[in-house]
Parts: structure tokens; sequence; C-alpha cells
């Protein structure tokens, strides 16, 4: 699966740690879900999970995944999800100027859309249906 933005790095991640609940998973073993180095995991996940440490310490959900949207996992990542901002580079540049202002209205209510349809999605309801594609090919579990 190929990604364009943290999120979905970031979900990815999250729907394995809400299939091992009962324990927590290190940066490394989280790095391998989406084949990066353990570092950016930790980037990636802080101030939306829990952290211990010590033996059988590592990462752990904050809350239970039905109390998690995607909404607020993306507002934790301070992302936008459009491919296209509209903050001033060259604040002087009456080209840009132009662009901001007929692209502007457009980003953020296409914003407000996203966060609206994401805040209707929770952790839980990724965890269903990826549960619901392994039975559709006859798989029962999956390695963790």
């Amino acid at each position: 699966m190929k990604r364009n933005s943290r999120l979905s790095s970031t979900l990815h991640i999250l729907v394995h740690m809400a299939e091992t609940q009962e324990r927590a998973l290190t940066s490394e073993q989280l790095a391998t879900f989406i084949h990066t180095n353990p570092v950016v995991v930790r980037r990636t996940i802080a101030g939306i999970v829990t952290s211990s440490r010590g033996h059988g310490g590592g990462w752990q959900l904050g809350r239970a995944p039905e109390k998690i949207s995607l909404a607020e996992i993306s507002a934790a990542l301070g992302e936008t999800l459009l491919p296209f901002g509209t903050e001033p580079e060259s604040p002087g540049c009456l080209v840009e100027q132009a662009v901001i202002a007929a692209l502007d209205d457009f980003r953020v209510a296409a914003e407000r859309l996203l966060a609206e349809k994401l805040s209707r999605i929770t952790l839980a309801d990724l965890a269903a249906d990826f549960h619901r594609r392994y039975e559709l090919i006859g798989v029962t579990s999956h390695a963790v």
C-alpha cells in the first residue's frame, strides 16, 4: 500500500495496535508494519497513544478504538489532507494572491467536509473492515 501522508501510515499502525490492546508494541515492532524506521513511528504516533517503559513496555492506545475518530487522529497529526495549501510563500506576488483567492474558499469547505466525514469513522470501524476483508479471503488470523 503506497502512502502519501502521515495519516494513512498512522492509521495502519493504530489498527495493528487496536488488534493487540492487551499488550504494548515497541516502536521496532510497529515500524515493521509500515516498513520504516522506528524513529519515524515514534514521531508519527506521539500524542495519539500512551507509552510505558521497561520490560514489556511500548505503545498502546490511550482509549478504546471505538472512542477514537479518524478526525481526532488527523487533528493530532496536524497535517492537511488536501494536496495543496493556501499559505502564501511569496506574499508580495500578485499571481500567488490570485491563486490563493481562487482556492481558499474551496480549501476551507473541503477541509470542513473531510473533518465531518472523518469524525464519523472510528479506529474500531477500520479494524472491523479489516476483519471483514480477512474473512472474505478465508483467513482467520493475522500476524501482529
